[in-house]
């Protein structure tokens, strides 16, 4: 098998073993094998080409045309020309499959079903990837950069799975790049024929170069060798470092704190995964609690509050964490005069369900849960601690009914300036109609309580909004305007479009997600599904604190501060006495079944909508970790630059001033005659020992198509070589280094763009790294191999001694 050929399978293999990641992602793995037949197609059209030979850049273009062709077979030939030719319709119907494509990978979880949308982004991404791999790996010969698209395509696995790609799949998609380097190593060292090495290695002794019996040579050990080292590293030292919460194999991730006594966490937009949860057919439990709380309408498990709207999104602040204590801080805002009691509930998760934030009653003033965990004081939070997730936890919450009446919410002071300014901000591209909209609806309210629940009113009773998860998702300003022009969305959208519509008025508010109180059973507890989870919205209120509101219709129960016909039942009587002992559950259907007052009103009580969806366990990224990542990402961008950067201070270093005996003046000579050398081959011109300085000179002249100075200066180094090496009296040479520049600037003239960037970027002289580290390495096991033949003719000799020494004795 040719150079090429072999270089052409390993680039093959390494963009299959590359892919293999993607396969968790998918129910139906036939998508593969239909990726690796078009793959194989494409790089044998590429082999084609190169054997005819076609130039580089036709036979890119052919295989391209190759790939459209079979995409076009594949998922359009109904809209091409003769089931065959793409044309306009056909690129139109690529865009639709992949904006369904775009829609599928977010509405369903993972395994995801193999949709046509899916399918071609699967396909057709590795299609690409595998034309990148293969025309920079073999028809450009350079199979470093080749590490670039393979390791784009690890990380969209990696990246869509949370994080959570096997770590199986990195080695094997590490293992297919190590391949691909080496099968370029030994094509270009075959190209110097065959390296020999001298003798058999004898026993307890390594030999370098070839060796008989079909040995490795020794660069190719040596690169061997650096490969593993170079996977060991990526694999232990993340592992290592704390800041990295499990290496750069790790599950899913640590969580958001950062150790003891400290830490900050951050996390990315948790609504993102509502509507693929809401579209499950399946509605899985995934909690189960038991209060001795009167009644259970209210009693919503919060997990997390979005309180930084960007205009792209909610998303959830930095913040600093903190441990547990074990009795959390009063709630911000609430003041004596309202009416608490306080309850106990246990809950237990279910084995499946895996979330880095505790899901618990709001507010929370006591907690008792085992594992890592850390407590952020302003969402008043639990975020499990380098991988700590509530899968299978039973833990206990003490929690706080909090029941304002409308008097004190009407007449709420003003809050703190800070408060107003961090929860009121909106972004600047917002538009003018969100507050143009929220000032209409609350014309004539006296204060902001008023303000609040007209807001609430008119999205679940008065705006004539209606219930729908089918609609396109999204967070940020263009869908607000949407929802309010359409007036169809879910919980999701309800929620974010209040909070943003109070802060224009000057409200603090902020998005909460969690559950709805779920379903009762007969053993007295209740079951918590996908289907109640939930979001909503919680302004602030000095003397009351965050507050609860219900815009969304048809789910989850308003607060009775809300309703101003509500009657004051025995369940939120501010006078009865607190909770202290367990007991069960009220019996009556909870929130997510009974018929909401909002939904009453208008007589829509006959069927109810699917609720909210789980919110995802991602916990965000820290700030190690993105350190981490950074420094990843450089160190990707510098290795290919490490033959640059080499080649740059070899040459610095022989062309240095060095000293002013004879012995330094014919280093100086010698060393930029090597850097001539070496300068052509980087251009294309192979070294040749063989021949005399002066024939040597005449080839750089004739194959480098220098003239003028440039040529001179070849000739000069070459005589001044003959003189260093054979004259008694070697004569002094002056302008070294001004030579050493001609002849490379005439290089680069002479030479094509590709060839002057190939020499820059990767120069073919920086080989000679691999064999003075093959060099380094034999001398290193020489001379280990001498020691250990010494050492054992010691302990054969004393060994011998202590033996003869008994015999002696009876004798």
């Amino acid at each position: 098998m040719s150079g090429r050929a072999r270089l052409a399978l390993c680039a093959f293999a390494a963009t299959l073993m590359s892919a293999g990641a993607l396969l968790p992602l998918v129910k139906d793995k036939g998508w593969f094998a239909q990726a690796a037949f078009m793959l194989a197609v494409l790089v044998g059209v590429g082999a084609l080409g190169r054997r005819v030979p076609l130039a580089r850049t036709l036979t890119v273009a052919i295989q391209a045309v190759v790939g459209l062709l079979m995409l076009t077979v594949v998922f359009a030939s109904e809209y091409a020309v003769a089931g065959l030719l793409p044309g306009p319709e056909v690129f139109q119907r690529f865009g639709e499959l992949l904006n369904a494509g775009g829609e599928d990978v977010g509405r369903y979880a993972i395994p995801a079903p193999a949709s046509d949308g899916i399918r071609l982004m699967l396909v057709g991404g590795v299609l690409v990837i595998g034309l990148a791999v293969d025309v920079l790996a073999v028809t450009f010969r350079s199979a470093a950069p080749a590490g670039l698209p393979l390791l784009a395509l690890y990380s969209v696995a990696a990246g869509l799975s949370g994080g959570g790609a096997s770590w199986l799949w990195f080695l094997l998609a590490a293992g297919g790049y190590l391949v691909l380097l080496l099968a370029e190593g030994r094509d270009r060292l075959s190209q110097w024929g065959r390296v020999f090495g001298g003798a058999p290695r004898a026993p307890g002794r390594t030999a370098a170069g070839l060796e008989t019996g079909g040995a490795a040579s020794a660069p190719v050990r040596t690169g061997r060798r650096i490969g593993v080292m170079a996977l060991g590293i990526a694999l232990v030292v993340p592992a290592a470092l704390p800041s990295l919460d499990g290496g750069l194999l790790g599950g899913t991730g640590a969580g958001a704190g950062s150790g003891l006594g400290g830490g900050t966490i951050s996390a990315v937009n948790p609504l993102v995964s509502l509507q693929d949860n809401l579209n499950q057919p399946e509605d899985r439990e995934a909690l189960r609690y038991k209060t001795n709380a009167e009644s259970t309408e209210n009693l919503y498990l919060r997990i997390m509050a979005l309180d930084d709207f960007d205009g792209t999104s909610w998303r959830f602040s930095q913040r600093s964490v903190e441990d547990v204590p074990d009795r959390l801080p009063g709630p911000p805002g609430l003041g004596d005069g309202v009416s608490t009691t306080e309850i106990r509930t246990s809950i237990s998760a279910a084995s499946w369900y895996r979330q880095n934030y505790l899901p618990m009653p709001y507010p929370a003033s006591e907690v008792d849960v085992e594992g890592r965990w850390r407590f952020e004081p302003n969402g008043r939070t639990l975020v499990g601690d380098r991988g700590e997730t509530t899968q299978g936890a039973q833990y206990q919450v003490s929690s706080l009914l909090v029941e304002p009446t409308r008097e004190q919410l009407a007449a709420a002071p003003r809050p703190a300036a800070s408060l107003v300014r961090e929860y009121t901000k909106v972004p600047e591209g917002l538009p003018g109609e969100v507050e143009a909209t929220a000032r209409e609806v609350t014309d004539g309210a006296a204060n902001d309580y008023e303000k609040a629940v007209r807001l609430q009113d008119w999205f679940a009773v008065d705006g004539g909004f209606t219930y729908d998860t089918t609609v396109t998702s999204g967070t940020g300003v263009t869908a607000i305007t949407r929802f309010l022009r359409d007036k169809q969305g879910f919980c999701v959208h309800f929620s974010f479009s209040m909070a943003a519509m109070a802060r224009t008025l000057g409200i603090p508010a902020r998005v909460a997600v969690g559950f709805t109180p779920g379903t009762p059973q007969s053993d007295g507890t209740m079951s918590v599904g996908l289907r109640d989870a939930h979001a909503w919205p919680e302004l602030y209120f000095e003397g009351v604190g965050w507050t609860r509101f219900e815009p969304t219709p048809s789910r989850g129960s308003a607060p009775d501060y809300t309703i101003p016909e509500a009657p004051s039942g025995d369940a939120s009587d501010p006078a009865q006495p607190e909770a202290s002992t367990s007991s069960a559950p009220n019996s009556s259907p909870s929130a997510s079944d009974s018929c909401p007052p909002q939904a009453a009103r208008i007589g829509d009580c006959e069927t109810t909508a699917p609720a909210g969806a789980l919110p995802p366990t991602d916990s965000g990224t820290s700030a190690g970790t993105i350190i981490g990542i950074t420094l990843g990402v450089l160190a990707l961008l510098l290795i290919p630059l490490l033959p640059l950067l080499w080649r740059t201070r070899v040459r610095a270093r022989r062309l240095g001033s060095g000293g002013r005996t004879d012995a330094d003046a014919t280093a100086r000579v010698l060393g930029a005659w090597r850097e001539i050398v070496d300068t052509a081959w980087d251009h294309g011109i192979r070294p040749d020992d063989a021949q005399t300085p002066r024939r040597t000179a005449a080839r750089i002249v004739r194959l480098g198509r220098l003239e003028g100075e440039a040529a001179d200066g070849v000739h000069r180094l070459a005589r001044a070589v003959e003189q260093v090496l054979y004259a008694p009296e070697p004569r002094p040479v002056t302008g070294l280094a001004d030579d050493v520049r001609r002849v490379r600037v005439g290089l680069g003239e002479a030479a094509g763009r590709w060839t002057r960037q190939r020499a820059l970027l990767l120069p073919r002289s920086s080989i000679r790294v691999m064999w003075a580290l093959s060099e380094r390495w034999a001398a290193v096991t020489d001379r280990w191999g001498v020691r250990r033949q010494e050492l054992g003719r010691r302990w054969a000799g004393r060994w011998a001694g202590l033996i003869r020494r008994p015999s002696r004795q009876r004798g």
